[in-house]
């Protein structure tokens, strides 16, 4: 166990605990109210719960639990994980469903990394133990393309590129109805959900999040849209065109029709990585790899072609 003490900042005045210290901590508020309700959290030197509210200038201790061990790498063959491409630099893959990019606690299914080295390639040693060579991610419910570096090299540089915009992310949405316009641009702040801490939301304050979409194909129920990320914060698509009311078709957590979802057999929501382009780590060359509808998806845009 560790303790900590920390002035509470004005900035949190009159702020929840478990909001306000999920803040400082960068924990979820679960977590907090986890350590409040054990007593772990002191506010002036006074047992704080969960809902109590902060004074500015006050003292929090905290003592927190020492941290878990990171999960491990294992190299397990993966059912569906192909590889679009490798060299000395990079490996590209295509993503079935059900699969996380890497370990991360609490998950025990199949992961790129480890589906790599059970293929018997070797990636970059740069990033934490458990996701070593990931320069970014795709929920365990998307499919489609992503880049894995496999030279520390490319490492740095992927990294950079992704922060400094210069990658060209598109996907592909199934969403909900008829988004107006049929072409446009979400400019909306994303952070954790104020009350949902498995959720994402467009809050105010939070991180610039900048979706550009264009609908190709419009069906009685839904609407196909490509989508260009201009950013890339977990869950942005999904979230964006929630906060549209045009939710991406079968993504029933945020807020999709679950009758539509049975009807077109879709089981997760309809969102596939379907292009990535970047300068290549190695020469500087622009290369572009796309990925195919998996079945799912596909069987579900052949039932609305067919109503249509």
């Amino acid at each position: 166990m560790s303790a900590r003490m920390l002035p509470v900042p004005d900035g949190l005045d009159g702020m929840r605990v478990d909001a306000g210290l999920a803040k400082l901590l960068g924990l979820s508020r679960t977590v907090v109210a986890e350590l409040a309700a054990a007593g772990d959290v002191l506010l002036d030197g006074e047992p704080a719960g969960k809902s109590d509210r902060l004074v500015a200038g006050g003292l929090l201790e905290v003592t927190l639990p020492e941290p878990e061990e990171p999960p491990q790498v294992v190299a397990e063959p993966v059912e569906g994980l192909k590889v679009l491409y490798s060299d000395d630099d990079i490996v590209v893959v295509d993503k079935p469903v059900g699969v996380a990019v890497h370990p991360s606690p609490g998950w025990e299914g199949p992961t790129v990394i480890g589906g790599l080295a059970a293929a018997g390639l070797r990636i970059s040693t740069s990033g934490a133990a458990e996701r070593q060579g990931v320069v970014h991610r795709l929920d365990a419910g998307t499919t489609g393309v992503m880049v894995v570096a496999t030279s520390e090299h490319a490492y740095t540089v992927l990294k950079r590129a992704f922060k400094e915009r210069t990658v060209e992310k598109r996907y592909h949405a199934l969403v909900q109805g008829h988004p107006d316009p049929m072409r446009g641009t979400i400019d909306a702040p994303i952070d954790r959900h104020p009350t949902r801490d498995y959720k994402f939301a467009v809050v105010q304050g939070g991180r610039p999040s900048v979706t550009h979409y264009e609908v190709v194909e419009a069906f009685r129920a839904a609407s196909l849209a490509d989508v260009k990320l201009e950013t890339g914060r977990t869950h942005q698509i999904r979230v964006h065109f929630s906060a549209l009311r045009h939710p991406c078709v079968g993504d029933l957590t945020y807020g999709a029709d679950p009758a539509l979802a049975r009807r077109l057999g879709v089981t997760r929501q309809w969102l596939h990585a379907r292009a990535l382009g970047f300068a290549h780590p190695g020469d500087g060359r622009w290369v572009e790899f796309t990925s195919e509808y998996p079945d799912d998806l596909a069987h579900a845009l052949e039932i609305l072609r067919a109503e249509s």
